[in-house]
């Protein structure tokens, strides 16, 4: 009996083990922007449900897989950081080669998934999405650059693109609106964020903006790429895709964004870093909330 409760348990953990490295949080926030793509190039009509699923699904593993390939070559860094050295493949739970493999799979699976049930566009965009990730960001760009999360953010951005796709099969100007909206978020989002885990970065000597320039440096570059992501939103907001909530939403959110990272800027403590990273996720959530909404109600 207690071998039997033994070997449930090791299971359980390994499982979760597994799942803990595809990073299903930032999965979550990837799927929102992909429906958004979806409802978006449907016109104000509901996608149909079995494209919406494949997509989900899809995306879901293209992600998982992509994360789980950033955790097997970042487990070196990661032992070195508070905020990651629980990690699966840092601490040594599973052993990195499975880390490996199970990226791989996923990825398989997904394009598989995209190809045979959504469309070829679809799955090739999705698989650049990876290997840009994987072999830009990951293996060239973090320890190099303090431009890392720019560039980087390129892969972050084409969910959206791969929902608009499913449902066209082609790339229009509102799915390259979103992907630059995407795009000039991800700096404001995670400078913010690596100001509150500076020590952490240096620790792992990871060259971000925060840890090789001054906080006042970091803030500046912040206002500067939140003034203009949100001048990109407004000008989406004049497109015939769009209409009045989404203007509305973009202006409200876009000056709470604007208003939070100059106050950050005249007063860069930890606590407005903070508020600032939280409101980003609020931010772009509910930004692209508004998309789906403005497609139903207006």
């Amino acid at each position: 009996m207690i071998s039997r409760k033994l070997y449930t348990y090791e299971v359980s953990n390994f499982v979760s083990s597994l799942i803990n490295i595809t990073k299903p949080r930032i999965i979550s926030l990837l799927l929102i922007t992909a429906m958004t793509g979806m409802y978006l190039a449907s016109d104000g009509h509901s996608p149909n449900l079995e494209i919406i699923l494949f997509v989900l699904l899809g995306g879901a593993l293209g992600a998982g897989g992509a994360n789980s390939i950033n955790n097997y070559i970042d487990r070196d860094i990661d032992l070195l950081m508070e905020r990651t050295r629980i990690r699966p493949l840092a601490k040594g739970t599973i052993p990195p080669l499975v880390g490996l493999y199970l990226g791989i799979t996923l990825n398989i699976i997904s394009f598989l998934i995209l190809y045979y049930q959504v469309n070829f566009l679809s799955a090739c965009l999705t698989m650049s999405a990876t290997l840009f990730y994987v072999f830009i960001y990951t293996m060239w760009l973090k320890r190099k650059t303090p431009q890392n999360i720019v560039i980087g953010g390129a892969a972050g951005a084409i969910p959206p693109v791969v929902g608009w796709t499913a449902i066209t099969n082609e790339i229009g100007t509102p799915a390259i609106a979103l992907f630059l909206i995407i795009f000039f978020w991800t700096p404001p989002h995670f400078w913010a964020l690596s100001i509150l885990l500076k020590d952490d970065y240096k620790k792992a000597n990871i060259p971000m903006l925060s840890v090789v320039s001054s906080i006042q440096e970091t803030a500046k570059q912040i206002v500067i790429y939140t003034f203009v992501l949100v001048l990109i939103t407004m000008i989406f907001s004049l497109h015939s895709s769009v209409s009045y909530i989404y203007m509305i939403s973009a202006g409200v959110l876009g000056s709470i964004f604007i208003y939070l990272s100059i106050r950050f800027k005249t007063d860069s403590t930890e606590s407005k870093a903070r508020l600032l990273y939280i409101f980003s996720l609020l931010y772009l959530a509910l930004l692209f909330l508004s998309i789906i909404l403005d497609g139903f109600f207006a």
